[in-house]
């Protein structure tokens, strides 16, 4: 079965707690604290692996989870740290945030195109530090330790497109299937009816030193942009490809179509699903010349494909064009004219990927740059008044702290009304008009607001 979308639940492991401990031996009367930390929780890693073909593995199977960390433990001995569960894919997949209550697919987290990239997709929690950690000048045995930090979680959707240098498209029962067959080992279905094609075929082709890769997309139909016939179920692999090959049916088919309008109809296609797939590398290949009467058509379409190729090029004729203005001329039955195409594709491959590889050296990795928006958006915390005296804080590192909060221990508390203070929750309320007596709910926590100058400016309540 070739599945190329899927959605899936993500969740790294949580942080393991810290340990409250004091070192106890004989003869040594004031240790002080040795609790050890916990253990970070395994991350949740999307990799790229060559040896895998389809999303297959996630038709079924929708939750993931990585291990959690262990616990800490007196004499500073620290909890082992969860293992990261890896999740290959094949390579060619685009990696989206989804919102399951909402149904949309959300910002771009990663694109994998290369054998063994990967992207971290929910991070575990870190271990909670222990005791020892918070020994101050003031406070020498402090009687509390961190629980562990939840960890991250979301849905994410994966999309695979097909990670080819060349993508033969076309009307249905155009040829491409026997095209593929002729320059490539691939052997795909071929038969003498429309959308024999049915899910996209990859062969490798080789000219002389040079060798690409080339895909059989299914025939495309008009309003194939608004999803009719296959459609969008397809029209996206065509993104990936660095060269259309566009294979027109000289003989209009079974169903006489002509030629001319089925060049333009998919020409058209191509552009309203993705306005830059109008100016991507293309080579037109006229097929069937081997069925007598078709001299006349191929004459035509050759004068068409050069003023398209002269319009795209600014209106000179000696400028470069992404449009070849030769017409290659081919019966994909007998293999006449097969091998120079083949040449011409090999040639522009080889071009094309020069170019990428230049600008690919100029672009950051998708995993620092989705890590540094993760830990902007992760920072920001909101402040919302729900009705009179009562506000709501959210944010994912505000929630974290006030989770990993022992609160049967004070001094545990105490602590974490420092941080609220440290990163702003207090200011950030009082400029939101919450006043002392106030009630402030943050997760499944209540509490009582007093000013900020006193020395609690947070009262736990019962709720």
């Amino acid at each position: 079965m070739f599945v190329d979308k899927v959605r899936i639940y993500v969740k790294g492991g949580d942080g393991g707690a810290g340990c409250m401990s004091f070192r106890r031996e004989a003869h040594v009367p004031k240790g002080g604290p040795d609790g050890g930390d916990g253990g970070h929780g395994g991350n949740v890693v999307i990799q790229a692996d060559l040896g895998v073909s389809s999303l297959i593995d996630y038709r079924f199977k929708h939750h993931f989870k990585a291990e959690r960390g262990t616990h800490g433990k007196g004499s500073r001995m620290r909890g082992a740290d969860g293992e990261d569960m890896i999740l290959k894919v094949p390579v060619g997949t685009v990696i989206h945030e989804y919102f399951e209550e909402t149904k949309e697919t959300g910002e771009l987290i990663a694109d994998l195109t290369h054998d063994g990239e990967r992207i971290t997709v929910a991070l575990g929690g870190v271990g909670g530090r222990g005791n020892v950690h918070f020994v101050t000048s003031t406070r020498r045995a402090p009687a509390f330790a961190e629980l562990g930090e939840p960890s991250q979680e979301q849905w994410v959707e994966l999309e695979m497109k097909l990670m080819a240098d060349a993508a033969l498209v076309g009307m249905p029962s155009a040829g491409k299937s026997s095209l593929i067959s002729k320059i490539s080992a691939a052997r795909p279905k071929i038969g003498d009816y429309p959308f024999t094609t049915l899910v996209p075929n990859l062969g490798v082709a080789t000219s002389g030193d040079l060798s690409f890769v080339c895909a059989d997309v299914p025939g495309l139909i008009e309003g194939a942009h608004e999803g009719r016939g296959l459609g969008h179920e397809f029209l996206r692999h065509i993104e990936r490809t660095a060269l259309i090959v566009h294979v027109v049916d000289l003989t209009g088919d079974y169903e006489g179509r002509d030629p001319l309008n089925d060049y333009e109809v998919i020409n058209r296609e191509l552009e309203l699903y993705a306005s830059d797939l109008a100016s991507r590398p293309r080579i037109v290949v006229a097929n069937k010349i081997d069925v007598p009467g078709t001299e006349e058509i191929c004459k035509k379409l050759a004068e068409r494909v050069r003023a398209d190729s002269i319009a795209a090029a600014g209106g000179d004729e000696f400028a470069d064009s992404p449009i070849d203005p030769k017409l290659y001329c081919i019966s994909a039955l007998t293999g006449k004219g097969v091998d120079s195409l083949k040449a011409a594709i090999a040639t522009k491959v080889h071009e094309l990927r020069e170019e990428a590889r230049a600008k690919a050296a100029e672009q950051p990795e998708f995993d620092h740059v989705w890590e540094h928006k993760r830990e902007m958006r992760d920072r920001r915390f909101t402040v919302r008044k729900l009705s009179d005296g009562v506000f709501r804080v959210e944010g994912g590192q505000v929630e974290r702290m006030v989770i990993q909060t022992d609160w049967e221990n004070e001094d545990a508390i105490a602590f974490l009304q420092h941080r609220f203070k440290r990163i702003g929750v207090e200011d950030a309320l009082a400029k939101a008009g919450a006043r002392n007596g106030d009630e402030i709910r943050i997760v499944g926590r209540a509490f009582e607001f007093e000013s900020a100058t006193a020395d609690d400016a947070f009262e736990e309540l019962d709720i």
